[in-house]
């Protein structure tokens, strides 16, 4: 779906392990590294987008995750002049993007980046938190840099109790 300016309705997920690090996945046919990431379609809500594109891109089912958060305020991005397509109708000049923080609440093993025909991924790894806005594409950079800025609080947190949690065993 592509609203009346221009941009096409997006989900993004950035996937956090127990330990804080973030899924970080290498795109199919590119040398370009992203967190997973799907249009909406026009009968889906966000939460539904959000679920499918974890299922197509990871492999995950709603059972495997928590949502810890998501974005306040839809986050936009044009896309570079090179990349839109002026022959679409409607032209899509970039993303508008909610985001969702999740916790997987299982093992790495659960992970399948080959659950679909074609995947969008063919690697993926744990990364440290802002590790992502040093391999990122360009244009992208701003969104991940404010995403990440509005979630670290509750990863904070999250680690915190963890920490908290053993303590007390």
């Amino acid at each position: 779906m592509i609203d009346q300016n221009g941009y096409r309705l997006n989900v993004g997920i950035v996937l956090a392990n127990k330990h804080g690090q973030l899924f970080w996945g290498k795109r199919v046919k590119a040398c370009g590294w992203q967190f997973p990431q799907g249009g909406v379609n026009a009968y889906e809500t966000l939460e539904e987008t959000m679920f499918r594109e974890l299922a197509e891109e990871v492999g995950l089912t709603e059972k495997d995750v928590n949502i810890l958060a998501t974005t306040k305020h839809w986050l936009h991005y044009k896309l570079p002049a090179h990349m839109r397509r002026p022959t679409q109708t409607p032209v899509c000049i970039g993303q508008k993007q909610k985001w969702f923080l999740l916790l997987l609440t299982e093992s790495d093993d659960k992970i399948n980046l080959n659950a679909v025909e074609k995947p969008e991924f063919n690697s993926w790894r744990w990364v440290k938190y802002w590790e992502p806005l040093k391999q990122v594409v360009y244009f992208k950079r701003d969104i991940y840099s404010r995403v990440l800025t509005e979630f670290e609080p509750i990863i904070k947190s999250k680690k915190a109790s963890q920490t908290c949690s053993h303590i007390h065993k």
